[in-house]
């Protein structure tokens, strides 16, 4: 119903099918989680609305990626929703949920604090940058200072760190082929990388992207003028830069024994094999276009255990 207002047949029967098949995936992920005991939330977030910018009446885009607005460090859920329309209502339903685990709730004070940016290793953490060109030092005086029992390290991703690289478990690294420096930042570590990724093995991708500037991508309508003006006049502000994010990267770390990923990758699989580690194929059919990962879609609100120090000849804080 929520494409109700789309005139043309092709276009709108299109995107009722993106919303029916995400749904159904967002269940068998549920479904998955739930087998491992995990509570999973899916609070009504909004009804359908509507803002004007500029001359043009946008769609407020659905809240797909929660954890590009919060993340649990510690006992402290940081959120940066900014009061954004979509995370208004049913917004409270994930606070209490949060502090009734003991929890605290504190407005993220930089964007950076998200958890699509931070990879949390025990008594380190690691902030991914903006962008490359992104100056690195300044942020180091502020994360200390808001993190004063962590070893905190700003890293040149480029990006959202999680669609570059994930520590999957101690020793044990996938990553893109040119991003970070893990001699530095993970000595001693394997790092899997990806080959065969990029996205110059796309060949329909390449061709849309001289349209949408790598912004998304519908396989099979790469050609159909309409829903390419369709997306770019209504929806473009949903859409980010999937280009940049490769999603064989972007996983969910369950427990240290299972992961959750979007497919199959024998190098990826192979180098779980070694380290006694269960992959657990989850598709998202319509991740191109939402330009979300399985860690993107999900967000934890508690964490249980007590913190590790995996590089102790480090300088303790």
């Amino acid at each position: 119903e929520f494409y109700s207002w789309i005139t043309k047949p092709v276009v709108r029967s299109l995107f009722e099918k993106i919303a029916i098949e995400t749904e159904e995936d967002y269940q068998n992920i549920i479904k998955k989680l739930e087998s491992f005991g995990v509570i999973v939330l899916r609070p009504d977030m909004y009804e359908q609305v509507h803002y004007l910018e500029g001359d043009d009446s946008k769609y407020i885009p659905p809240p797909m990626t929660p954890r590009d607005y919060t993340v649990m460090i510690g006992d402290v859920f940081y959120e940066n929703t900014n009061g954004l329309p979509q995370w208004k209502s049913g917004w409270e339903s994930i606070i209490e949920q949060v502090r009734s685990q003991g929890n605290v709730v504190k407005r993220a004070p930089i964007p950076m604090i998200i958890g699509s940016q931070v990879s949390r290793v025990g008594k380190d953490l690691y902030f991914g940058t903006d962008n490359y060109k992104q100056n690195q030092l300044i942020y180091q005086d502020f994360l200390d200072q808001e993190f004063r029992n962590t070893r905190n390290h700003v890293v040149n991703t480029g990006g959202h760190s999680d669609g570059t690289y994930c520590p999957v478990c101690p020793g044990l690294i996938v990553s893109l082929k040119d991003v970070p420096t893990y001699a530095d930042t993970f000595p001693d570590w394997e790092v899997i990388y990806l080959p065969g990724q990029s996205w110059t093995a796309i060949e329909p991708f390449l061709k849309l992207k001289q349209k949408n500037k790598g912004k998304w991508w519908i396989p099979g309508f790469e050609n159909n003028q309409d829903v390419i003006d369709f997306v770019e006049q209504w929806l473009g502000h949903w859409t980010g830069y999937v280009e940049e994010t490769v999603f064989d990267v972007n996983m969910l770390i369950i427990d240290p024994k299972n992961v959750l990923v979007f497919s199959y990758n024998k190098t990826v699989f192979d180098a779980f094999d070694r380290y006694g580690i269960t992959p657990h194929i989850v598709p998202f059919r319509h991740r191109y276009f939402w330009d979300g990962g399985i860690h993107c879609v999900t967000s934890d609100l508690h964490r249980d255990g007590t913190m590790q120090d995996y590089f102790p000849e480090r300088k303790n804080v």
